[in-house]
């Protein structure tokens, strides 16, 4: 029956990012604020659609930033995305080129002021960006990177990439870690979603100014401390190895 419930759920969550979409469209033409207002739509109604359908409660926790500053957020798969887009008053993302392609999700992506990367040319992209900002181009906001620079199961460990600690140094901005446990109910791949509270954890801002090494290496301790104990708290074991 679960699996059932599931796939009904990820089908009414497309269709429902589709009818969005075509609704706000017209509003996301004229200004970014029409964007930002489908995607926290979208967003918030995800969320209460696996608690309604799945049994997948969600929480926040922490302070939500809402100025000028980087998020450094542990990613788990697609529902830490839609946690973060939910709260965030302004999100963009530093995202994978291909997702431009993606029907809907990748047009309002741009609207928000996402950042497209190729994955061989990361460092390129945070140039043109820093660009961007200098010259006042980019849109304000929260500027998202995943430090690990794609989904990581809850099992699984992958170093933290250049990228962040880069971004840090450049933008001379505060940095918020996040942490979460999205990924023992919510999987990189697959249908299934499982009934639990899933949640998504501020954790204390790293003030501007530290060196870039020791940013990273602090970095990577905090989230993946605050994600271990995250997803014990909803009955899951990391292995010791």
């Amino acid at each position: 029956m679960r699996w059932v419930l599931s796939l009904v759920f990820v089908v009414q969550m497309y269709l429902a990012m589709a009818f969005l979409a075509m609704f706000y469209v017209w509003w996301a033409l004229v200004t970014p604020k029409g964007a930002y207002a489908g995607v926290h739509t979208y967003c918030r109604w995800v969320r209460f659609s696996a608690r309604w359908i799945v049994g997948l409660r969600s929480e926040i926790r922490g302070e939500v930033p809402v100025d000028e500053v980087l998020i450094a957020s542990k990613h788990q798969s697609f529902f830490d995305i839609i946690l973060l887009c939910s709260v965030l008053p302004r999100p963009k993302f530093i995202m994978k080129k291909e997702l431009l392609r993606a029907p809907i999700l990748g047009w309002f992506a741009l609207k928000i002021g996402c950042v497209p990367v190729d994955r061989g040319q990361r460092g390129a992209a945070i140039r043109r960006m820093l660009d961007d900002v200098a010259k006042g181009r980019a849109l304000p906001g929260q500027l998202i990177i995943y430090p690990q620079g794609t989904r990581v199961a809850p099992e699984a460990y992958l170093p933290y990439k250049i990228g962040s600690a880069v971004l840090y140094r450049e933008l001379g901005q505060d940095c918020v870690p996040a942490a979460t446990n999205v990924g023992v109910f919510w999987p990189r791949r697959g249908i299934y979603r499982k009934p639990g509270l899933a949640v998504l954890e501020f954790l204390p801002r790293m003030a501007a100014g530290m060196e870039q090494e020791a940013f990273r290496a602090e970095l990577e301790a905090r989230v993946e401390a605050a994600s271990d104990r995250l997803m014990a708290e909803a009955g899951f074991v990391k292995e010791q190895g």
